[in-house]
């Protein structure tokens, strides 16, 4: 307990830190006095033009998708028991994905701002409740994971298959592929309004279960045993990690191994007591994604979000994967 406040001023600081090169960063470079002097309303016009209008509203989303996919990530490991789970176990990621690809493929998603994201918030429901399906006729936790499994591949194949429909259209194809590859480059305030509301709602929501997913990881028996509604709880954490996935995919495009990776590196150096693991996760999901934005800024227009995410969550998977052997 006496070590809770080192690590939450740790990645308070990591965060701020991460905002500052987020808001600074750029083809147009800033120093954190002048990011903090337009965030302020001081300084020349350009600067708070530059910042308020185009890199605010980038961060502001890659901090919700990062805080969301790793709350998710959090969820879903207290769900399962077990630390290598992830958002899109359960399909959520690949339902949003071919709802957005589905809207882009067909030439809907050139209607309205909102026909994508919300394209894509439906297909992840869609996925989740296949799987509340199953829950609600007693499925048993490897029934949800196979399931998970079929729902991933079922819709990575329509994906796919849409994705070859538009070969020939490459404007299509290439706004599909890079929302596929993930990224929060040319977003707007109407994206923040859109995903940032429903994940702070979220993970607020997430805050006091810490409790009682400490009883949880005991087993389903014993947290029974102990007093916690063990059906309830599963179902609050099945709609919590939908809804932050959803919001996340929704406004970043596929993201992966942020809800794997931050919750399991924060349980190996704090510790897994569920009541600080909850908000350390946000802060430092959110940290985690601003920081892998960083390259997209600087290397080649062909560099994704999702790409960086990636490529350092890869090795760190493989790296715990070896331990466990």
């Amino acid at each position: 307990m006496k070590r809770w406040p080192a690590p939450t001023l740790f990645l308070s600081l990591l965060l701020v830190a991460a905002i500052l090169a987020s808001l600074g960063i750029g083809e147009m470079g800033f120093s954190p006095r002048e990011v903090i002097q337009a965030l302020a309303g001081r300084g020349d016009e350009l600067t708070r033009t530059v910042l308020w209008d185009v890199r605010l509203p980038r961060t502001l989303v890659g901090i919700a998708a990062g805080a969301g996919l790793a709350a998710s990530g959090v969820a879903m490991q207290a769900f399962f028991r077990n630390p290598l789970a992830s958002p899109g176990l359960l399909g959520v990621s690949s339902g949003g994905a071919m709802g957005a690809v589905l809207v882009l493929a067909f030439g809907i998603g050139q209607t309205s701002l909102f026909t994508v994201p919300l394209a894509s918030i439906l297909g992840a429901f869609i996925a989740t409740g296949a799987v509340m399906a199953l829950a609600h006729k007693g499925a048993s936790t490897e029934h949800l994971i196979l399931a998970g499994v079929a729902l991933n591949a079922l819709f990575g194949a329509v994906t796919s298959f849409l994705l070859s429909l538009t070969a020939g259209q490459f404007q299509v194809s290439g706004q599909i592929l890079f929302w596929l590859m993930g990224g929060i480059e040319n977003r707007t305030w109407a994206h923040v309004w859109m995903g940032l509301p429903g994940v702070l709602v979220a993970c607020f929501l997430m805050l006091p279960l810490g409790r009682r997913l400490n009883i949880f990881s005991l087993g389903e028996a014993s947290a029974q045993s102990l007093g916690v509604d063990v059906k309830r709880l599963r179902w609050e954490l099945i709609i919590l990690s939908t809804v932050l996935t959803a919001l996340a995919t929704a406004t970043a495009g596929v993201v992966g191994f942020v809800g794997l990776v931050v919750p399991h590196l924060l349980r190996l150096l704090f510790g897994p007591d569920h009541r600080h693991l909850v908000p350390l996760s946000m802060l430092g999901g959110a940290a985690f994604v601003l920081i892998c934005d960083l390259p997209t800024r600087c290397l080649s227009s062909g560099m994704r979000l999702g790409v960086v995410t990636a490529i350092a969550g890869g090795p760190f998977l493989l790296y715990l994967l070896r331990r466990r052997t």
